[in-house]
């Protein structure tokens, strides 16, 4: 599979899982939701969906483009996505949270009939 598909679905992977990074920590927490620390359960679990979905963002680049590529690929995918998370947080704090939200449920939902 070559184009446009695996090139959006592995950069808003990418984004989705830059910004659950960013979310789990305290300062990033508070900006977009107004409290002041983030729970450890949460915390936790939003290391976890990072790492998710940074890892599907990964196996869509390698599916899309084989190894040689692919892993170029996912490093470009990687610079979009930390680039992203870093302008929009800045500007928009709750607009950037929930983007990344649509990103990581658009994603997930494309990789399904891609799994089978």
């Amino acid at each position: 599979m070559t184009g446009l598909l695996p090139a959006v679905l592995a950069c808003a992977l990418a984004y989705a899982g830059m910004a659950a990074l960013c979310f789990a920590m305290g300062r990033h927490f508070e900006q977009a939701t107004g409290r002041r620390s983030v729970p450890p359960r949460l915390r936790r679990a939003l290391r976890v969906a990072g790492a998710v979905l940074l890892g599907a963002s990964l196996q869509v680049s390698l599916d899309g483009w084989g190894a040689g590529v692919g892993w170029v690929a996912w490093l470009g995918f990687l610079t979009v996505g930390a680039l992203l998370t870093t302008g929009l947080w800045a500007a928009w704090p709750r607009l950037a949270a929930g983007a990344a939200a649509v990103c990581a449920a658009s994603g997930l939902l494309a990789l399904i009939p891609w799994l089978r």
